[in-house]
């Protein structure tokens, strides 16, 4: 239901992506590989039409969801209408708040009362340590805790198609696996999920198809279990 195609993308004079192609079905777990600067962030940030100076600006190429051009999308649509969610790198909580009001901050553009109560039912069965902490201040949580918020406040939103970056970034390998394992019961239960990881182990055990950037390219792709297997992405990715 995603189908980016031939799209380059510049932040000022630079460019960052140089004509990627890929699709995510509805229903799948799809992962972007690559290092740190392949581009990853920059694909997330053009579907969420995250506006300069931050985000990056679209020369070429389209960005269709359901057959709609994201390209013609204010920011806000993209949540509110369009039902896609971004849980960001770095978690970018809001630390001043309550666990409680960081997962009601994420409903403003809802009116549904009873399946905002039915999702945060589920944010709360998924998260069981949340519910423990929901009047404590964000910022004293820990790693872990904070990206269990920032996930739980993108569901919250409303959305059913979750982009998320660097999820496992400084957890521990306990706290990677617990947080993977939720991504596949979202996945399993209607949530659409496009993650970008380093953590190529993790995504490529769980995603369906992934997708390898490198510099602003996609130079693999293809089901996840076969790219596991694969010589290049073992010496690259997987020790």
């Amino acid at each position: 239901m995603l189908e980016v195609t031939d799209l380059h993308v510049r932040y000022g004079s630079i460019e960052a992506l140089h004509g990627i192609s890929f699709t995510v079905r509805e229903g799948e777990m799809v992962a972007l590989l690559g290092a740190n600067g392949a581009g990853k962030t920059t694909t997330l940030c053009s579907i969420m039409r995250l506006p300069p100076p931050d985000g990056p600006v679209v020369t070429k190429g389209s960005l269709r969801f359901r057959g709609i051009d994201l390209l013609t999308v204010p920011p806000h649509d993209v949540v509110a209408r369009h039902g896609i969610g971004l849980v960001p790198e770095g978690r970018h909580i809001f630390g001043n708040l309550t666990v409680m009001e960081n997962l009601h901050i994420a409903t403003y553009a809802r009116k549904d009362t009873a399946a905002i109560k039915k999702d945060l039912d589920r944010v709360f069965a998924l998260f069981p340590r949340l519910a423990d902490r929901k009047t404590q201040r964000a910022d004293t949580l820990s790693g872990g805790e904070q990206q269990m918020l920032a996930m739980g406040r993108a569901f919250m939103s409303g959305v059913r198609w979750i982009l998320l970056d660097e999820p496992s970034m400084g957890l521990s390998p306990l706290l990677m696996q617990e947080l993977f394992r939720v991504l596949k019961e979202l996945n399993e239960t209607g949530t659409t999920i496009l993650v970008v990881e380093q953590n190529a182990h993790l995504a490529l055990r769980y995603a369906h198809r992934a997708y390898v950037l490198e510099t602003g390219r996609i130079v693999m792709e293809g089901p996840a279990r076969e790219l596991a297997q694969d010589p290049e992405i073992k010496k690259a990715y997987l020790g």
